[in-house]
C-alpha cells in the first residue's frame, strides 16, 4: 500500500516541479538556467522520497541536515551576512538535540531542550540589546517543524503515508497556486508582504490540495473523502501563509532567494517555507484528534 503511495508521490513531484520550473522560466531564459533546475529535481527528489520510505535514523539525519541549512539561511535573512552567528548556533543545537530526542521517543525532553536554547537565545539578544522577536520567532519557524516531521514519521503504521500525504499536499498547493495565479490573476492577496500572491492562487492551491487529499482518502480508505479533502485544503491555506512570511522576510532583507544551495532553485527555505507552517498545523490536528502523542500519523489519516 505505502509503496504505491510513494510511486504516486514521485510522479506528482516530478511532474509538478518540472512543469512549474518550465513555466516559471521567462521565455528569454537560456537552456543553461533550466538544466540545473531539472538536474537538481532529478537528484534530490529520489533521495528525499527514498529516505521517507526508509524512515528511522536516515530520515532523521535528512531532517537534521535540512534544519542546519535552514538555520543558516534564516540567520542570513534576519541578521545579514555576518550577524546572528550565536543565534544560529543555538538554533542548530536545539534542532539536533530535539530531533535526536524525538527519534529516541522522548519528545518532551526534546521540547524542553529546545525551550532552554530559546531562553538562552533571548537572554543573549537582551544582553546585546537586539530584537527579541527575531530569535523568538526563529525557533518555532525552524526547530519545531523539524521535530514534528520526525515525530510523524516515527509512527510505524502510518508514518510514511502521513509524510507523503503532507509533502504531496504542499507540492500540489504550490503548483496549483502558481498556475491559477498566472491564469486568472486578479486581486493581490498580500501586496505589501508578497506582491506576486493572488487570491486566485490561494483558491487554486486549496482546490489542488483538496483534490489530492480526496485521492488519498479514496486510496487509503481510512477517512471520509470530504474530511481529508477539507484537511488538505486547510493545510494549503496555512502553507500559503508560510510562503507569504518567507516572501516578507526576503523583501526586508532585500534579496531574491534565501540562499543558493540548490542549483537553479535558490535556497532550501525557498522550497519548504509552506511545509514548515503546514507541519506545525498537522501536529496540532493530530493532537486535537486523539489528544495524545501516540500514533500521531494515524491521528491525521485515520478517522471514523
Amino acid at each position: 500500500m505505502l509503496s504505491k503511495i510513494l510511486m504516486s508521490a514521485t510522479a506528482a513531484l516530478g511532474g509538478a516541479r518540472l512543469m512549474t520550473a518550465k513555466i516559471a522560466s521567462e521565455p528569454k531564459k537560456s537552456k543553461s538556467s533550466l538544466v540545473p533546475r531539472i538536474l537538481s529535481a532529478l537528484v534530490l527528489a529520489p533521495v528525499a522520497i527514498g529516505l521517507i520510505w526508509y524512515g528511522g535514523w536516515p530520515f532523521s539525519i535528512l531532517i537534521a541536515v535540512a534544519a542546519l541549512i535552514l538555520a543558516s539561511e534564516w540567520r542570513g535573512l534576519l541578521f545579514g551576512p555576518q550577524g546572528g552567528r550565536v543565534e544560529q548556533t543555538l538554533m542548530s543545537a536545539a534542532s539536533l538535540i530535539g530531533i535526536a530526542a524525538v527519534q529516541f521517543g522522548v519528545e518532551l525532553v526534546g521540547v524542553a531542550f529546545a525551550a532552554g536554547f530559546l531562553m538562552l537565545g533571548m537572554t543573549y539578544a537582551a544582553w546585546k540589546q537586539t530584537s527579541l522577536k527575531r530569535i523568538a520567532l526563529g525557533f518555532p519557524y525552524i526547530v519545531l517543524p523539524a521535530m514534528i516531521l520526525v515525530w510523524l514519521r516515527a509512527d510505524e503504521a502510518w508514518g510514511t503515508a502521513a509524510i507523503v500525504w503532507l509533502f504531496v499536499t504542499i507540492w500540489a498547493t504550490d503548483s496549483f497556486a502558481y498556475f491559477s495565479g498566472k491564469t486568472f490573476g486578479g486581486p493581490k492577496l498580500a501586496p505589501v508582504l508578497s506582491p506576486n500572491k493572488t487570491w486566485a492562487g490561494l483558491i487554486g492551491g486549496s482546490i489542488g490540495a483538496a483534490f489530492f487529499g480526496a485521492a488519498c482518502a479514496l486510496y487509503l480508505g481510512s477517512a471520509p473523502v470530504i474530511l481529508l479533502a477539507a484537511l488538505s485544503a486547510v493545510l494549503a491555506v496555512i502553507s500559503q501563509a508560510g510562503d507569504i512570511t518567507q516572501s516578507s522576510l526576503k523583501r526586508q532583507a532585500g534579496v531574491k532567494d534565501s540562499g543558493n544551495i540548490i542549483p537553479g532553485h535558490g535556497g532550501l527555505l525557498d522550497r519548504v517555507d509552506g511545509l514548515l507552517f503546514a507541519a506545525v498545523a498537522a501536529a496540532l490536528i493530530a493532537l486535537l484528534h486523539h489528544q495524545s502523542g501516540d500514533n500521531p500519523a494515524a491521528s491525521l489519516l485515520v478517522w471514523p
